[in-house]
């Protein structure tokens, strides 16, 4: 005999079960609209930008304090002015005629060459690693620039041969062999993250443009082998490299950045300790405010921190992806999915070399890390796929 109290319950249940339903149909609804991913992009990416120079601000702070005569905010003051360079830039990238993109493709690529070979040749050396050149006052790493104006160049030149590629050789030159000769200048300056990150981009156009997954693999295996090769070669490679696979045995030594990493991550808790009241940042952690500022975030935001820049970055590749699969222009294509694995991808790889998955290969986090040569073409390109979002959804929409 079923009791009012069953009655009751049973209806309680229905009526849960109806309203998740009716929301799940409304969440499917608003992701399927043309402008969704325009919204997306912008939002997701001046979620990150805000919440960066917020870290940066404090991740630097004691670090600043130190080489800045005192002062806690100097180095606050660089990231915000990087900032106010690079949000007109991506505002212009924006709107930038397919014409126009298509056309700087060439020389932009000669012209990263150029300041890739002058940075292997008389760069400065930081971090054990030769890939900053200095212009006057101001040290820009060319790889940065690079890694966007070799993606427009590729892009290019994929789109411009079409459906004329009937061979594995018509698919790979001359892209393959140019971003070969990119990543052996980069590699000259030993600086072994950011040569992967060119391998990815260059991977994600040869899937694009449809690479056969066999040969994929075997390029995967082949890159993978080349990047161990590199790690072996070099003693201080070699030394992160064991430092990551047990950070906490190695902590006095090589597991010293990755240990206070972890000890980071792990004494923020589910809310954190408050902005500003890291720990580690006090001379334990090497790095604060640059590679390993996902571990100041976790530290003083909590589980609740990282989970809202790892889901920002995911609302980036959801966005941008749609906005690739669903164009009718190759070259939109090309470069929206190369951008998203450089982002996206080179996020990950942060985020995995800060909780000890990923051995320590100085890859800074995208629009949070502190450093203009890395952020404005990140907000560049960035700027583009919101572009790209954006033409697509008007179109879309009619």
């Amino acid at each position: 005999m079923t009791t009012g109290v069953d009655t009751e319950s049973l209806w309680l249940d229905r009526g849960i079960k109806e309203s998740a339903r009716r929301a799940s149909d409304r969440v499917r609804e608003v992701l399927h609209r043309p402008m969704t991913p325009y919204y997306l992009l912008l939002g997701s990416t001046a979620m990150l930008l805000v919440l960066g120079l917020v870290m940066v601000t404090s991740a630097s702070s004691v670090f600043s304090y130190i080489h800045n005569n005192g002062n806690s905010y100097a180095i606050a003051e660089k990231q915000l002015m990087w900032t106010v360079i690079g949000v007109p830039c991506a505002l212009v990238a924006a709107r930038l005629p397919m014409r126009f993109l298509r056309r700087i493709a060439w020389p932009g690529y000669l012209g990263s060459l150029g300041l890739l070979a002058l940075t292997a040749a008389i760069g400065v050396t930081i971090g054990g690693n030769k890939n900053w050149l200095a212009l006057g006052p101001v040290q820009i790493q060319a790889s940065e620039v690079a890694k966007l104006a070799v993606l427009i160049w590729a892009a290019n030149v994929l789109t411009l041969k079409g459906r004329r590629i009937t061979t594995l050789v018509e698919l790979a030159v001359p892209v393959v062999p140019g971003l070969f000769l990119v990543m052996i200048l980069v590699m000259a300056g030993g600086d072994l993250g950011t040569t992967l990150i060119f391998a990815l981009i260059m991977m994600a156009l040869m899937y694009v443009a449809g690479m056969r997954g066999r040969i994929f693999a075997v390029g995967f295996l082949a890159m993978s082998a080349l990047a161990f090769f590199f790690v072996g070669t070099s003693g201080h490679r070699r030394a992160r490299f064991l430092g990551f696979t047990n950070p906490i045995e190695h902590l006095s030594g090589v597991g010293w950045q990755a240990g206070h990493g972890l000890y980071a991550l792990s004494t923020g808790g589910f809310l954190g300790q408050g902005i500003g009241a890291s720990q580690q940042k006090w001379a334990d952690l090497p790095e604060a405010h640059t590679d390993y500022i996902f571990a100041v975030l976790g530290e003083e935001l909590g589980l609740v921190g990282t989970l809202l820049v790892l889901g920002l970055f995911i609302a980036i590749a959801y966005a941008a992806v749609r906005v690739a699969r669903q164009t009718k222009d190759p070259f939109v294509r090309f470069v929206t999915f190369g951008v998203t694995v450089w982002i996206v991808g080179q996020a990950l790889i942060n985020i995995g070399m800060c909780i000890a998955w990923l051995p320590v290969i100085g890859i800074p986090l995208p629009l949070v890390s502190y450093g203009g040569s890395a952020l404005v073409p990140e907000l560049v390109a960035l700027g583009l796929v919101i572009g790209f979002a954006k033409r697509e959804g008007y179109a879309a929409r009619g």
